[in-house]
């Protein structure tokens, strides 16, 4: 038997006409069309609505993503399902900007250590750690270097 709906979709005319300009506007990204084509075919006024798991099949999505897109209109509206809030302080920033990099790439030009033969990328990482005040992973030295195609040997 199955469970009783908890949220129940019920769209005007008025939304509709929204998400469907939604929907043709061009500049409109892939997933936000597919969010509002899912709450479209989720509306209990239309003549045949499908299931969530029906929903979720035709739509190649999780059942947990139509929940979500159920539990987001009915929090924030159209506006919740429409736009994508992404708060820009949490992605990662870039700690190497192009003056770093040209900084590392200075000093992988310049003479090796003393006792060395070559620049290592631990050998690298301590000099940057010395002359920064922020250090920098061995990682991002490595990529900065590969980005501008500079080998070590």
């Amino acid at each position: 038997m199955a469970r009783k709906r908890t949220y129940k979709i019920l769209l005007s005319d008025d939304d509709k006409k929204i998400l469907n300009a939604t929907i043709h506007n061009k500049k409109t990204c892939k997933m936000t069309i597919r969010r509002c084509q899912i709450l479209l075919e989720l509306d209990e006024n239309a003549p045949q609505h499908l299931t969530q798991m029906q929903i979720a099949k035709t739509f190649g999505v999780s059942k947990s993503t139509v929940s979500n897109i159920v539990a987001a209109y009915v929090k924030g509206g159209i506006p919740a399902i429409i736009k994508i809030n992404r708060n820009p302080r949490s992605n990662a920033r870039r700690k190497l900007d192009g003056r770093m990099e040209a900084e590392i790439l200075r000093i992988a030009c310049g003479p090796a250590p003393d006792g060395r033969a070559r620049w290592t990328l631990r050998l690298l990482e301590k000099q940057v750690r010395l002359e920064f005040d922020e250090p920098i992973g061995r990682e991002s030295i490595r990529l900065a270097l590969k980005k501008m195609n500079f080998d070590l040997t």
